[in-house]
């Protein structure tokens, strides 16, 4: 618990405008993502085709839109924001298989490292002293 609270005080010292900009724009893209497969089952259904044969395959959908749209809200207003990033790691992870087990699409692969390398990012960073998060801690 107590590295939790030294990374909280670094990047609190250390906070700058554009990491906030870039927390935001992480969790647009996420809730946006969530919002895309919510309304194209189709799409989702053939990303979850190599993992159609493991056990819990159909989980996978279930927990994919949810957790975008859900954790990319969290994360714009920096609320729970290392929980919400967490829960992408699993997707993000899945997503870069993805691209090995079934069809290799170069800019889906790129787009879902990036992702996922900010989000092990933000893991580390926090929300930073521009979120919901400290605004609460600071009402403590």
């Amino acid at each position: 618990m107590g590295t939790v609270k030294d990374l909280n005080k670094w990047a609190n010292a250390h906070t700058y405008y554009p990491l906030d900009l870039l927390r935001v724009a992480l969790g647009v893209f996420l809730f946006i993502k969530g919002i895309e497969f919510m309304t194209s089952h189709e799409q989702m259904a053939v990303m979850a085709r190599p993992f159609q044969e493991m056990p819990g395959g159909m989980l996978i959908l279930h927990y994919v839109t949810p957790a975008h749209f859900v954790g990319g809200f969290l994360i714009v207003i920096g609320l729970l924001t290392r929980w919400a990033v967490i829960a992408q790691l699993p997707i993000l992870i899945g997503a870069i298989l993805t691209n090995f087990l079934g069809v290799m699409d170069v800019s889906n692969l790129i787009l879902a490292i990036v992702v996922f390398l900010l989000c092990i990012f933000f893991t580390i960073y926090g929300s930073g002293k521009h979120s919901t998060d400290y605004y609460l801690k600071m009402q403590q």
